[in-house]
């Protein structure tokens, strides 16, 4: 399965869920927001969410200040 995530393309042997695409990016800890194909996918539903070959992912880093 092939996949954009931030412009790059990246291949996957198994399709998996948002969640499981944000374990392997190594973004687990990391306060992120996730955009699947310009749609807002909410936190909630990263375990259900499986991806498709083709989708393109925007992955946003939150940032807090003060």
């Amino acid at each position: 399965m092939q996949i954009i995530v931030n412009g790059d393309n990246k291949q996957f042997s198994d399709s998996l869920s948002i969640s499981e695409l944000i374990q392997q990016l190594g973004l687990a800890d990391k306060r992120i927001a996730i955009e699947v194909n310009e749609q807002i996918i909410p936190k909630g539903d990263h375990n259900s969410r499986q991806l498709i070959d083709g989708d393109r992912i925007e992955i946003v880093h939150a940032i807090g200040g003060g």
